[in-house]
């Protein structure tokens, strides 16, 4: 061990000749590292995507990955470690692994706001109290036992500080995802688990600055207290200086405008300077960078805009190499023996009764229910990054040998792998059972209803909210007593990177930012605000709300949250845009796989926005709406839906509508409600009942037409649609029926808008008007025949 310390390994060129001029690659330090990364993020990826199904967190993958690559498993080919990971190029990869760090550490600062952390309730505070103070004291405990067992000789005060902070650590950005993916984050124990998980992050920190401070080895207990100091002081300097200088920067960015190269660079610059202050101080440089990062002002776009440029660098690129990096430091081998192996569940079952039975007791005395009591218990328990920063900074502090840093990081790697399965196993949120008194779940109804209407409508960003806003506004139904009830929902993926955690922490039930109860910034949420500007100047009742999970599980938030609002259709956005020339861009193409499994699995009915500019940019008021409505009838119950729609909005002053229904020239139309009485039932259609209730409660309406278009063939009924192009709003059905709807031949990709609904979100159809194609929820029994309510 002493020659190591004195002799160290040849310096390497950065680059080399080439293979044609005899070089071998991996005997340079560029091409090895460029060899690692591509190696690593492979790995890491690889076993992610294997995991994914388990619903496993992203960073289990990594610490997996890395002892995979380490002397674990590969490693133990001499061959391929010498050559993959030589000792000479260790430096290297530990110089980067920790730049990335920083930079990833900056962002987990930028994710904890010190506001919501003031607000945070008592229980959240007794219950992230709770899963310090156990888990602490158990730590301390069990460091006793290794200090006699494998971890003579060790200095014992730091080592029962690391052991005490390892243990009572919480993975925040760990355990924030998991309830993401499990759709608890806007329940009551997600709420309380993410505030008090954010208190254990701050308090992780501190407890880590002083178990570093305190293992200055080999010098006089004087030196810790001058780290101790030093440490303090920085802080102390760091939060009368930066948090100015930040809102000055904040307050020279503004919303929708590019946020300025120079207060980037200077961000980052500090990172840098703060990092390298704390490293010369002797705590570590981590801590400088998540310092910065905790003290940018999170309101406005400079905090999005800093973590737009730092999150792919820094995590997916440089932080998977500090997976390896802890991976080739952790050999499983060289836990042997019974001894070695009853200690690893010592310090498991430790760990474990720590974090779970001691936050279930306090959860207890503060009054919460049992399961979620133990739900609590269980997400506290998940472990994460910033374990394995500490383990890495007692392993290089001398801390922490091999075996028991081996020994920590399966710890590690075992609570947070059976987070997801505990917490799956003790917390199944009691789903609503089928409402049978929520019978409205379509716009066609049997009878007249005082019944609130009410609708779910989704946007993904800004761009839709204009027309939305015009769309709720002639659909509130101005002669309804009870009128309309819109629920705006907000749908936001999560993915693995770092912002999402960022995101996560802003959402709240009712869509206002996490921070911010009781009060909102004038800037906090301009479409939240947008949305009850409108609600002011009408009667609607608009409740915002947010959706956050990946693109491949959002659709049930959609269906779930419509089932419980009760809502009687669902307004979902067009995966595509329309440009300038007006030809229509896909914005993404996961939004389109998100409609085709809200169509397959709502329970209410369903409509998709094709949005060309309905009413314009900015919301119309009700007295200068004028617009006129083209409802296009072939036959079915989607059809029947889009003309009961079309109904609702004529009501509206500024609406005039025009219902055109297509037949054959060799087919008979049934008109008026005195012939439907005269035949018999089974020789009368519902679309004949239907418009015949329809036309008798138009006859004193002036701003209602209806019109009956008969044609040979499908070319026709194109030609008559295309001469309708300068109407402001097309209403259709998904699946028309009938003989012309059989023969109209329009060539799509899009099934789920149908073939009437492609045409008009072709690129190809010149026009200006947006169009809803509706689809109607076909469960209704067969003694439901709805009547048109006007």
């Amino acid at each position: 061990m002493a020659s190591n310390a004195t002799v160290c390994p040849a310096p390497i060129a950065a680059t080399s000749n080439g293979v044609f001029q005899g070089n071998n690659p991996l005997d340079y330090s560029l091409p090895l590292v460029i060899l690692q990364i591509c190696l690593v993020i492979t790995v890491s990826r690889t076993l992610a995507y294997f995991l994914g199904p388990l619903r496993q967190p992203r960073v289990i993958a990594e610490i997996i990955g890395g002892v995979l690559l380490g002397p674990s498993a590969l490693g133990r080919n001499m061959s391929y470690l010498n050559s993959v990971f030589p000792s000479s190029s260790l430096t290297i990869l530990d110089t980067l692994a920790n730049l990335g760090l920083m930079f990833f550490l900056f962002l987990v600062g930028v994710e904890l706001d010190p506001k919501s952390l003031r607000k945070t309730g008592k229980k959240a505070l007794a219950i992230a109290a709770a899963g310090i103070i156990f888990p602490f004291a158990l730590g301390i405990g069990s460091s006793f036992v290794l200090l006699q067992t494998i971890s003579k000789g060790i200095n014992t005060l730091p080592f029962v500080v690391f052991m005490g902070v390892s243990l009572s650590i919480t993975a925040f950005p760990v355990l924030a995802r998991i309830l993401a993916e499990l759709k608890l984050l806007t329940t009551d124990v997600g709420r309380m688990a993410v505030s008090a998980a954010a208190i254990n992050d701050v308090v992780a920190w501190i407890l880590l600055a002083l178990a570093i401070a305190l293992s200055t080895t080999g010098h006089s207990p004087i030196i810790a207290v001058w780290v101790l100091l030093s440490g303090c002081g920085f802080l102390i300097c760091a939060i009368l200086i930066l948090p100015p200088l930040f809102k000055w920067m904040a307050r020279r960015c503004q919303e929708g405008e590019p946020v300025d190269e120079l207060y980037i660079c200077a961000t980052l610059a500090l990172v840098l300077a703060a990092g390298f202050i704390t490293d010369a101080i002797g705590i570590h440089c981590l801590f400088g960078a998540f310092v910065v990062g905790f003290l940018v002002p999170k309101d406005g776009p400079f905090a999005s805009a800093l973590v737009e440029k730092v999150e792919d660098f820094a995590s997916s690129l440089f932080l998977p190499l500090f997976f390896v990096s802890s991976g080739l430091k952790t050999n499983v081998a060289t836990i042997q023996g019974a001894q070695s192996w009853a200690l690893l569940v010592l310090v498991i079952v430790t760990a474990c009764a720590g974090k779970i039975v001691g936050t279930i007791v306090v959860s207890l005395l503060c009054r919460v229910p049992w399961r979620e009591a133990v739900a609590l218990g269980v997400l506290m328990n998940s472990k994460g990054l910033i374990e394995l920063i500490v383990l890495n900074i007692g392993r290089q502090r001398q801390v922490l040998n091999e075996q028991t840093f081996t020994i920590m990081v399966l710890m590690a790697l075992f609570t947070t792998f059976i987070t997801t399965p505990l917490l799956v196993a003790v917390y199944k949120p009691a789903r609503r059972a089928t409402m049978n008194d929520y019978k409205h779940r379509t716009i066609e109804r049997k009878k007249n209803s005082s019944t609130q209407f009410r609708i779910l409508t989704c946007f993904h960003s800004s761009i839709n909210i204009p027309t939305l806003i015009n769309l709720i506004e002639v659909s509130r139904g101005t002669d309804r007593q009870q009128g309309l009830c819109v629920y705006s929902m907000h749908l936001k993926e999560l993915s693995e990177r770092p912002s999402a955690i960022l995101v996560v922490n802003k959402a709240r039930k009712n869509g206002l930012p996490f921070w911010n109860k009781g009060q909102r910034q004038v800037n906090s949420d301009h479409v939240v605000i947008a949305f009850e500007a409108f609600q002011q100047l009408s009667r609607v009742s608009i409740r915002p709300m947010t959706a956050i999970s990946s693109m491949s599980t959002i659709h049930e938030d959609i269906c779930t949250s419509a089932e419980n609002k009760r809502v009687a259709m669902i307004i979902l956005p067009f995966h595509k845009h329309q440009r300038v020339d007006g030809s229509m861009e896909t914005t993404r193409n996961d939004f389109r796989w998100v409609n085709q499994r809200v169509l397959e699995h709502a329970r209410c009915s369903v409509g998709i926005l094709v949005d060309r500019g309905f009413g314009g940019t900015t919301h119309v008021s009700a007295s200068e709406v004028s617009s006129s409505i083209i409802v296009l009838f072939f036959g079915g119950c989607d059809d029947r839906e889009a003309l009961a729609y079309g109904a609702r909005m004529a009501e509206h002053p500024g609406i005039s509508l025009t219902v055109l229904r297509f037949l054959m020239e060799s087919e008979p139309e049934v008109v008026g409600i005195e012939k439907i009485e005269k035949l018999d039932s089974g020789n009368c259609s519902k679309d004949d009942e239907y418009l015949a209730e329809f036309q008798q409660k138009i006859q004193t309406e002036n701003s209602i037409k209806y019109e009956v278009k008969m044609v040979r063939n499908a070319a026709e009924a194109i030609a008559m649609i295309r001469e309708l192009s300068r109407s402001d709003l097309f209403v259709v059905g998904r699946k028309p029926e009938g003989k012309v709807a059989e023969i109209l031949d329009v060539k799509s990709d899009i099934p789920e808008l149908g073939p009437t609904g492609s045409l008009l979100a072709s690129s190809d159809f010149s026009t200006t008007a947006t169009a809803l194609i509706v689809q109607q929820y076909h469960s209704l029994t067969s003694s439901d025949s709805p009547v048109i309510s006007i």
